[in-house]
């Protein structure tokens, strides 16, 4: 793990119990990077589907887990107290299963993240994707006190809306991108605080907040 005094988000940890394996978000993991890499070589979607507006999973696994270890490190690296990305490592009862982002840009003004993720395609179907997306949100409004978190996913991929509507996320327009040399559609959402506040939640443990709250101030 990366020492705080170099990396104030280093200690970061979110952990949400559940009785078939806890989910566990880790930022400043090498050896969970490390993992990462190898679980995108393995495959992230179906080969006749692709989720992202940028199509990185699209090359052979050894350029993918290449792809995916510097995006880790360049959020590591590129950080700063208004704009900042965190890339959490996400584990399932002890094992990387994938990684979910939490981002900003002019946080102190706007007080608004973003969020996106991947699953392995063998730890997908279980609810984790989920579990993951509930602990930074968590952060995001208990921990950093953003007022409002954005999404959006292509119609597509109705496995990532049920995620957002699910969380409490209200449709927020469509919009079109290029995808692969051809138009797409996307939803957008939006979740504001309070409506995150006013739904039940699952229990989320965070630790190492102080150094990001301190680094971000």
């Amino acid at each position: 793990m990366l020492p705080v005094d170099l990396h104030p988000f280093a200690a970061l940890r979110l952990t949400v119990p559940h009785p078939e394996g806890d989910v566990e978000l880790r930022t400043g993991d090498l050896e969970g990077v490390l993992a990462l890499s190898r679980v995108a070589a393995a495959g992230v979607h179906a080969d006749d589907a692709m989720p992202f507006a940028n199509p990185w999973t699209d090359c052979d696994p050894v350029e993918r887990a290449r792809r995916t270890l510097q995006w880790q490190l360049l959020g590591w690296a590129t950080w700063t107290p208004q704009d900042w990305r965190l890339d959490f490592v996400v584990r399932r009862a002890g094992v990387v299963v994938g990684t979910q982002s939490l981002e900003a840009r002019d946080f102190r003004v706007l007080r608004e993240v973003t969020t996106g993720s991947w699953l392995g395609r063998e730890h997908q179907g279980r609810g984790t994707g989920t579990l993951m997306r509930a602990a930074v949100l968590h952060l995001a409004f208990e921990g950093l006190r953003a007022v409002r978190a954005r999404s959006d996913a292509f119609l597509d991929n109705p496995a990532s809306l049920a995620v957002s509507h699910r969380l409490g996320y209200r449709d927020d327009g469509r919009r079109t991108l290029v995808r692969q040399d051809a138009p797409v559609e996307t939803q957008r959402l939006r979740l504001e605080a309070a409506d995150w506040a006013a739904r039940p939640r699952v229990p989320v443990h965070v630790d190492g907040l102080d150094p990001v709250l301190a680094a971000l101030a």
